[in-house]
């Protein structure tokens, strides 16, 4: 397999272990979901929407930061 492929493979397996960890995990967060000022929760009779703006900018600067870590 080429590098390409390789990188390819680990990137996907890597984003099956975050998804894993944030399926088991992310109940355990309480019945506010873990809700920030700054995500928008939107309820209009029987639907809801949740959109975690702040969260992802939080969870993205951090991640950035780990993966420059451990990448040098």
């Amino acid at each position: 397999m080429d590098s390409f492929g390789k990188t390819r493979v680990v990137s996907g397996l890597r984003r099956v272990a975050i998804g894993v960890v944030a399926w088991t995990v992310g109940p355990r967060l309480g019945s506010s979901g873990g809700l920030l000022p700054g995500d928008l929760v939107i309820k209009r009779g029987s639907v809801s929407f949740y959109l975690p703006i702040v969260t992802c900018l939080i969870l993205s600067v951090l991640l950035t930061l780990l993966l420059r870590l451990f990448n040098r």
